[in-house]
């Protein structure tokens, strides 16, 4: 594989539409949800959990930077998880604030451990949602390895699609920000709504 292609595989195209990623009909739903994700997982299970991979200083990726303010990829403060119905991994989320931000700006996100950091967003007066953006993530690209790892380190197989749909939105709140991706896994098609769990 020659350099630019590798390149190409690393890095994606951030979406103002969910039609120029040509997803799958079935995802669509999913990748515009509106309102909460956590709360559409939770009416889509009997049991919903927040399995924190990590969380911890790294340096975001070159898709991550200018979004968030940076004239390139530094260092920021990162959290990875999986978001889990009925013990089945659903969806791989990521989320990084710059280094910039108080804890004032964000109160409670370096105590989140496995609580949901969407529950926190929505549950927020004070925060401003911004636009959803929308992407196709190939093989190459850091957060599909990253959800492919996540999901056999816990004795899960690794989903066989070549493509995973993202999408990410940038919330602020006072002088901070803070950039979440939700990458969807192939199981997340699988979900029945459930008639004990509706909003």
């Amino acid at each position: 594989m020659n350099a630019r292609r590798g390149a190409s595989l690393r890095q994606t195209q951030w979406q103002p539409h969910v039609l120029a990623v040509n997803a799958p009909s079935a995802y669509v739903p999913w990748l515009t949800e509106g309102g909460s994700l956590t709360a559409r997982l939770k009416a889509h299970s009997q049991a919903f959990r927040v399995q924190r991979l990590h969380q911890r200083s790294a340096i975001c990726l070159t898709d991550e930077a200018a979004r968030i303010g940076m004239h390139r990829p530094g260092r920021v403060w990162e959290r990875d998880v999986l978001l889990r119905c009925d013990n089945t991994p659903a969806v791989f989320a990521h989320t990084v604030v710059p280094m910039s931000a108080t804890a004032t700006d964000w109160p409670l996100f370096s105590a989140l451990g496995e609580r949901s950091l969407g529950t926190t967003l929505f549950g927020d007066p004070v925060v401003r949602r911004g636009v959803l953006e929308f992407a196709r993530l190939r093989e190459g690209h850091p957060l599909a390895q990253r959800a492919r790892a996540a999901l056999i380190a816990n004795g899960v197989a690794a989903p066989d699609a070549h493509i995973l749909y993202a999408r990410r939105c940038l919330y602020q709140r006072r002088q901070g920000t803070l950039l979440v991706t939700e990458v969807f896994l192939p199981s997340v098609l699988e979900l029945i709504k459930t008639s004990t769990n509706k909003r």
